[in-house]
């Protein structure tokens, strides 16, 4: 079975490791797939993204779980990875159950992931500074 999820994966935590094996689990290939750095800018601001698009890629390469890494920068082109690939499972967060999920209707199968507050990037940027 084909997974697919996709994020920022901006500062790499416990909470996207459980994302992404809990992912795996579900089948036997797991796609992910990481906005550009242009898109995290739009998206979450000039401040962001904290690693660049290259060594966010290489990171999750190197992650047992993860069996192929793509990137986007539109909307367009992540329905078109999510068409070409024809994922069994899409997996998102929890906080788009209730809002469009792009791609979704190419998928057999759409589940939510429950996101984990502690682990949330934002937060933990914000704790980094707040130790300034």
């Amino acid at each position: 079975m084909k997974i697919f999820l996709n994020g920022t994966f901006d500062i790499l935590h416990t909470g996207h490791l459980k994302l992404i094996n809990y992912a795996k689990s579900l089948g036997n290939y797991l796609y992910v797939s990481v906005d550009s750095d242009e898109r995290v800018k739009e998206k979450k601001g000039h401040k962001r993204p904290i690693n660049k698009l290259s060594d966010r890629i290489f990171l999750l390469e190197n992650l047992k779980s993860v069996d192929k890494v793509l990137s986007f920068s539109t909307d367009f082109e992540l329905t078109d990875l999510i068409k070409d690939i024809k994922p069994d499972i899409m997996i998102v967060g929890s906080d788009y159950k209730d809002r469009p999920v792009i791609g979704a209707e190419y998928s057999k199968s759409l589940l939510f992931f429950e996101r984990i507050p502690e682990y949330a990037t934002t937060n933990i940027i914000q704790s980094i500074i707040d130790r300034r």
